[in-house]
């Protein structure tokens, strides 16, 4: 693909064959079926056909279409297995790659917003983009100084596309629902509209990456590359090598799914404490695993683009802590309160205690144990039992309310959890929360009494 497909008519056109395609190929298995052949063999080919045909659109559209897809690729573990493998290779292409713009149109946009000597600013520039994302491409360079950076420009029309895309997902989304079990796409989607403008602000952008490059500066775990310069619509950061998130969790030994695991982990919790600030796009595309010759406790996680932030100036709310400490101590009644007090239960309702507890010791297990394995069976069957109507939890779940100040929060957290899933890691999840989250070691919980799940 040459370039990003701007005009809205084009790319609505594309995302509203979408479910034409399906029906179509739901018609076609029907022949299939009817002439004999097997229907797991024809459902696993539409399957196939699905998603190739779902995100390849996604891929190729970029804008709001992709960033969508790179979201959803990290609830990829929550996918039944006999859907898994069709969806899964179509999804994780999304992570970290799209095709590229070409090299005259980013010399233009770089001769624009840089100014016409452009060039001088760099010993060297690669055309050819070392990355391809949602709404920009990165290109290797290296600065007047002699220091490796990282080019990432804007594609030009993003902000058009992604309100475009992002407006006709809402009108397919039913297409995607089925294939995650509990989770809702349409608030998805309208959490990724409210933050579009922030998406597209490379300012924006820059503030948020030095205040965490400032932060973990010299910190023997996280690394974040410092911002070297910023115009509309380009920004310029170090070069940060490592191997991609993605890679790992493809080809990982264990060694390094539990090492990234535990420092993916650590950010989620560390980062708003430290900066104020929540990474708020944890899919594999934004992390390496920076390896050296020693041993894994000494390797570190690198973090990229932070286009997306949520601004946590005290850190994570303190409910969150409360709550979740006072779940895994038994108290229904505490929890329940401080459900209703931060808006998770709506005046009007009715919930017995118990049952809400219920409800949420299964997913908190993690915060249990000392060392939690973190699996695609497990999420599998946390997804499946709010998604299963005939489950207490399903019925429970429609009754609660998700408060718009935990929107982000809500989804980031589940997104790393699903990232853990894919990686397989074994982290310790709850010694992460002793230390950062606050409220969940109020009064004392101890450290030492704890045991590893597997």
């Amino acid at each position: 693909m040459s370039d990003l497909p701007r005009k809205a008519m084009t790319r609505t056109a594309r995302l509203a064959a979408l479910p034409l395609g399906m029906a179509g190929r739901a018609t076609l298995g029907l022949g299939k079926r009817l002439g004999g052949r097997s229907a797991e063999v024809v459902t696993a080919e539409l399957q196939q056909a699905t998603a190739d045909q779902l995100f390849k659109t996604l891929g190729e559209l970029k804008g709001g279409a992709m960033k969508f897809g790179q979201v959803l690729s990290v609830f990829e573990a929550a996918l039944p297995e006999e859907v898994a493998g069709p969806y899964r290779a179509a999804l994780t292409k999304l992570q970290d790659a799209a095709p590229p713009m070409p090299a005259a149109k980013v010399h233009a946009v770089l001769a624009e917003r840089m100014g016409k000597g452009w060039r001088k600013q760099f010993k060297s520039f690669d055309d050819k983009p070392a990355a391809a994302a949602s709404i920009g491409q990165v290109h290797r360079a290296v600065w007047h100084d002699g220091r490796r950076v990282a080019v990432k420009v804007q594609y030009p029309g993003a902000g058009d596309a992604l309100l475009a895309d992002l407006s006709q997902l809402s009108r397919v989304a039913w297409l995607v629902g089925p294939l995650i079990p509990g989770l809702d796409i349409k608030p998805l989607i309208t959490e990724l509209r409210e933050r579009v403008s922030e998406e597209l602000d490379y300012a924006l952008e820059a503030a948020a990456q030095r205040r965490h490059a400032e932060e973990f500066a010299g910190d023997p775990d996280i690394l974040v590359p410092g911002v070297v310069a910023q115009a509309d619509q380009v920004l310029v950061t170090e070069w940060m090598d490592g191997t991609p998130l993605a890679e790992v969790i493809a080809n990982g030994t264990q060694e390094e799914r539990d090492r990234a695991g535990h420092l993916l982990a650590r950010f989620l919790f560390a980062g708003p404490s430290r900066t104020g600030l929540l990474h708020a796009d944890p899919h594999p595309g934004n992390f390496r695993l920076l390896k050296d010759d020693g041993p894994a406790e000494g390797w570190r996680l690198g973090v990229l683009d932070f286009g997306t932030v949520d601004r946590l100036p005290d850190g994570l709310p303190r409910p969150i802590g409360d709550s979740l400490r006072m779940a895994l101590a038994g108290d229904a009644t505490g929890v329940l309160e401080m459900l209703q007090e931060e808006g998770f239960v709506k005046p009007s309702i009715r919930l017995d205690p118990d049952a809400v507890l219920d409800y949420l010791l299964p997913m908190i297990e993690p915060a249990r144990v000392q060392a939690f394995h973190f699996t695609r069976t497990w999420m599998r069957a946390q997804a499946a039992r709010i998604a299963d109507p005939r489950s207490p939890a399903h019925n429970l779940g429609k009754q609660l309310n998700l408060p718009p100040s935990y929107l982000l929060i809500h989804r980031v957290t589940l997104s790393t959890i699903g990232v853990l899933c894919q990686l397989g890691a074994e982290a310790p999840l709850r010694a992460e929360m002793l230390e950062w989250l606050p409220g969940f070691a109020r009064d004392g919980v101890p450290r030492q009494d704890v045991t590893t799940k597997r």
